[in-house]
């Protein structure tokens, strides 16, 4: 099947299963229009709060999938490749961090989206890198934070915020590759343009950043600017949804060195129109997991949700 008669097939199969897409501001292009609701982390946990639909199919990473079948029990979630994995979720293994967990009994347990179930099931509270700094400002001052599984968005919120929460050792190996002094090169060559970066990146590049931001903030950001040039230290993905919202703005993307000159997150990238064609028509992969494992896993993300209500960060 060509793309044209692919995107019909599964506008057909979505219509006869009341089906929908949820789609990660990360994913490749096609992806992103056939999605009903696209977004970042902390809007995709909303849009899969209040789904209807009889089949959730989630176009983005396990761990997206993961929490929209955690907070959809009874509905059927399906992931266009389940291999679709993150680096984030990755580097917190289960054991290691129940055990690190163990080793600090008087720290609450902040653990950022992009983890398993295992980790969320450990939490006492879930974040986004759209929410973790008025999540964090919001808790008394005393108290200790353990805050996984990403050191680089744990750092930086604790300098915004003057905590000094426990960090686990992990890294998104996407934003973690792009270089300070990459940056540094892109505002000698555009002088003009504005750093945006995203909180995932390390320290040495944030403090070359002119603003720094979940990809929904970043998205916000530039509409507020109206500037016509903006490096941008993200993942690739993002870039459709500038160009598609802001015709005539150019977008630099901070290179990662790795030989293809760009920052895309290889996870992201799995999924295809050919992929969520067949999942939709199988409906398979599924993700399933234990009733008690979504229970604990719940909860935490649940009070996110409710805290950044009350915050007055979503609505």
């Amino acid at each position: 099947m060509d793309q044209e008669s692919l995107k019909q097939a599964i506008l057909q199969l979505k219509k006869e299963k009341n089906a929908v897409i949820l789609g990660h501001y990360y994913q490749r292009d096609e992806i992103q229009d056939m999605s009903d609701y696209i977004g970042d982390s902390l809007a995709l946990a909303q849009e899969a709060q209040r789904s209807k639909a009889d089949i959730i199919v989630f176009c983005g990473v396990h761990f997206m999938a993961e929490t929209a079948k955690i907070l959809n029990p009874d509905t059927k979630v399906l992931l266009p490749d389940v291999t679709a994995d993150c680096s984030l979720a990755i580097s917190c293994p289960g054991e290691a961090f129940k055990k690190f967990k163990e080793e600090h009994p008087d720290h609450l347990v902040i653990s950022y989206i992009n983890c398993s179930a295992e980790i969320k099931a450990l939490s006492d509270l879930i974040c986004t890198s759209g929410n973790a700094e008025k999540l964090v400002r919001s808790l008394p001052e005393e108290q200790k934070i353990i805050f996984a599984p990403d050191k680089n968005l744990g750092g930086y919120i604790n300098k915004v915020t003057g905590r000094n929460m426990l960090l686990w050792d992990g890294v998104c190996t996407v934003h973690d590759a792009l270089k300070a002094e990459t940056v540094t090169g892109l505002k000698k060559q555009y002088p003009e343009a504005k750093v945006i970066a995203h909180p995932e990146c390390n320290k040495e590049l944030l403090a070359e950043a002119d603003f720094i931001g979940s990809t929904k903030a970043m998205l916000n950001y530039i509409k507020s600017e109206g500037r016509k040039q903006y490096i941008v230290a993200t993942e690739t993905g993002i870039l459709y949804e500038m160009k598609k919202n802001n015709p005539g703005v150019e977008f630099i993307v901070v290179p990662s060195g790795n030989g293809c000159g760009c920052a895309d997150c290889g996870y992201m990238k799995q999924n295809t129109l050919e992929k969520l064609y067949d999942c939709l028509k199988n409906e398979t992969p599924e993700i399933t997991l234990p009733s008690q494992l979504m229970e604990d896993a719940r909860r935490p993300i649940v009070k996110m949700l409710e805290m950044s209500r009350r915050l007055g960060i979503i609505k």
